[in-house]
């Protein structure tokens, strides 16, 4: 009698089958060529912003130090190290333009992921109950892709250059009618992944009145979460530093997810979230001791070292090297694909621009796409099959957008390319190589 196969939870099932972004990378991956293809698609931080010397030099003063570090490679407790939450603390109470006065932080707790922000991100999906998640669109694909397999339904609202479009969120509130009940919690990305536009303080007033009124109306209260992932990365000069949104919140219900991934090291794995006491702060503290008491406490002491003692010349370092790529890789998309977009976002913070052609098609069947995996099947444009020409990895914009959403025809004309990872000298060659496909795409 043949076995059945093994039975799975309903995440289980729908995580078996890869997403078609880690489909698509995952299919690059497997013969990718670092000294010859161009990965343009992948979201990591420039290895020459890590600052190694500085990271050896805060390992040596926390072992040499355990009066401070207490039991600094043993396990640690699952709010996170009591330093590296009061060095938090401190940077967010001297950085004047975020207008975190002591009263507000006194009124909010701090706590720290058991791996980095993204750990938080899924204990938010684990302890909220499943139902309607408002988020921008383009969205940030990856948490919503997961979102969706743990039974939650992502509802997303077009952005402009502002970010988030406030007036479309009460549209599609009011169209929600009494499935208002169902809303789970708003998730807003305040740089935006993938666009790169960066929420306006207008904005992030709106959405904190929004969510005040809409909790008020429900009779329950609606986590608001600003994920700020790439808000230490704001280096275009011309940009005013935005303020937090928790000074806008009077009722506790604005989130500020944080990590140290981009100006410190993504291997030290610190995120952490700052808002009021609550079960639903208080949960994600239990979770974090259910997935293993806390951040590796050795690394949490190492960031606290590094925040207390490095912080401001390392964040003006890191902006300083992606304003420079940002600067280079926008004057290369003027003028080697100017002729092609309709429109370019982003460069102004993190490391990502967001492409809108024209006419031309980004998808994974496009010609334009075909001719950078080299699979048109021309060994002109593809070369011999054991020596492909050198290839070039994108994120494309039907991945981005809802595929129920508002966008997602003008998602097949978009892509994401991030400027982080790849040195210069390659980004050019692969922007060239981006004409190339559109000059490819066109005559097809």
């Amino acid at each position: 009698m043949e076995q059945a196969d093994f039975i799975l939870s309903e995440y289980g099932k729908s995580s078996s089958v890869p997403s078609p972004v880690n489909r698509m990378m995952a299919a690059f991956a497997a013969d990718f060529r670092s000294d010859t293809d161009i990965n343009l698609g992948v979201g990591y931080v420039n290895e020459g912003t890590i600052p190694r010397e500085l990271i050896l030099e805060a390992l040596q003063e926390v072992l040499g130090c355990p009066e401070k570090y207490k039991q600094a490679l043993n396990y640690g407790g699952p709010h996170g190290s009591s330093n590296l939450i009061n060095s938090i603390r401190k940077l967010h109470s001297e950085n004047k333009s975020w207008g975190l006065t002591e009263k507000i932080l006194d009124s909010k707790e701090i706590i720290i992921g058991p791996s980095g922000a993204t750990s938080l991100l899924e204990g938010i999906a684990h302890v909220l109950k499943p139902g309607i998640v408002i988020t921008p669109d383009p969205m940030y694909y990856i948490y919503c892709n997961y979102l969706e397999r743990m039974g939650f339904e992502v509802l997303t609202v077009p952005e402009d250059a502002q970010g988030i479009r406030t007036d479309l969120v009460q549209e599609k509130l009011e169209k929600l009618a009494a499935r208002k009940q169902s809303l789970s919690f708003f998730y807003i990305v305040t740089v935006n992944n993938p666009t790169g536009s960066i929420l306006s303080d207008e904005r992030r007033a709106e959405l904190v009145r929004i969510v005040a009124e809409l909790s008020q109306g429900l009779g329950r209260k609606i986590p608001l979460v600003f994920d700020k992932a790439y808000e230490d990365l704001i280096h275009d000069p011309t940009v005013k530093p935005p303020r937090s949104s928790l000074t806008y919140d009077t009722q506790g219900l604005a989130f500020e997810l944080g990590t140290l991934s981009k100006i410190l090291s993504p291997a030290l794995r610190i995120g952490y979230m700052i808002g009021s006491d609550s079960e639903f702060m208080r949960a994600l503290v239990q979770k974090t001791s259910d997935v293993g008491f806390s951040a590796p406490l050795i690394t949490q002491e190492i960031a606290s070292y590094m925040l207390d003692h490095h912080i401001s010349r390392q964040i003006n370092y890191v902006n300083h090297g992606y304003r420079k790529k940002a600067t280079s890789v926008q004057q290369w998309l003027d003028e080697q694909l100017g002729n092609y977009l309709q429109d370019c976002s982003g460069g102004k913070a993190g490391f990502y621009f967001y492409l809108t052609f024209s006419d031309t098609l980004t998808t994974e069947d496009s010609p334009f796409f075909h001719y950078l995996a080299r699979t048109t099947g021309n060994p002109a444009i593809d070369g011999p099959p054991d020596n492909k020409h050198p290839r070039v990895i994108y994120v494309p914009g039907e991945f981005c957008v809802h595929p129920q959403g508002d966008l997602v025809e003008k998602g097949k004309r978009q892509l994401r390319l991030s400027y982080g990872f790849e040195d210069l000298e390659r980004i050019e060659k692969a922007v060239v190589l981006m004409r190339q496909a559109a000059q490819y795409a066109a005559s097809s």
